[in-house]
């Protein structure tokens, strides 16, 4: 059985569910949003259905975003620009130079209306930042400021899919069953990190330099985020693929 674009669903699942996938807008060009295909071909890859959702569509206090996710089975929160510090209590660092009001707005609502329903998450990048603040927690503004750049996490010569540097998965937890635990190869493009924890989230990997590139939350259906861009390797979807087929089955109702 396919799904859209002749994509193969995760096994087991016998209905298509509704993977809900946040875009952000272009700072440059106000009038277009933007979203890497690398998502939506990963999450019709794992056997789901992609629902682009944008910013700026619910207003303050409107039941939007709560009518929005009651009709999703999944979401994705993607990357893209820095999330207000203010947002956790912050003065802006001098690195960070975008951000964007709107995005903040209906992602943060997004994961306040997901966790009331325990609808299936799966953060990316910025995604895994805006979840952690959306929890109560912190960022770091700027990795090479606070670690003395001891592993280089963001490079704009580097192609999406050079693996940059390795992370070390904790045993038993949810990464670990999907990719295999201890160390893994990824890749990398964020100046930021998750500080203090939010509320529930469990950090399951991490970087030499200590920065924190995987969270989730056990006791949920299905809550991890990670660090990294899964979403560059659809093509080769054997390597993260399985993050994405895990959401799918979460999605489609299966447990695990």
């Amino acid at each position: 059985m396919t799904g859209l674009a002749g994509a193969p669903q995760a096994p087991g699942v016998s209905s298509p569910p509704l993977i809900g996938i946040t875009a952000g807008g272009d700072p440059k060009r106000p009038e277009v949003y933007q979203l890497r295909q690398d998502y939506v071909r990963s999450v019709e890859r794992a056997g789901g259905i992609p629902v682009v959702l944008v910013p700026g569509s619910p207003a303050p206090g409107s039941p939007f975003v709560s009518d929005l996710v009651d009709r999703l089975d999944g979401l994705v929160l993607t990357g893209g620009v820095d999330v207000a510090p203010a947002l956790y209590g912050q003065a802006p660092h001098a690195t960070v130079s975008c951000v964007s009001a709107e995005r903040d707005e209906l992602e943060l609502l997004l994961v306040e209306a997901a966790f009331r329903r325990d609808l299936p998450l799966l953060g990316i990048c910025r995604g895994m930042q805006i979840l952690n603040v959306a929890r109560g927690g912190t960022l770091i503004q700027d990795i090479p400021n606070a670690t003395g750049g001891a592993v280089t996490h963001d490079d704009p010569t580097w192609e999406r899919v050079r693996l940059a540097h390795d992370v070390e998965v904790v045993d038993g937890c949810r990464v670990a069953r999907l990719l295999g635990s201890g160390r893994l190869a990824v890749n990398s493009f964020h100046h930021q990190a998750v500080d203090r924890l939010g509320e529930g989230l469990v950090a399951t990997a991490h970087a030499a330099d200590g920065v924190v590139e995987a969270v989730e939350i056990p006791s949920a259906r299905h809550v991890l985020a990670v660090q990294w861009h899964p979403e560059s390797f659809w093509r080769d979807f054997d390597r993260f693929g399985p993050l994405f087929v895990s959401l799918v089955r979460a999605a489609a109702g299966e447990k695990g």
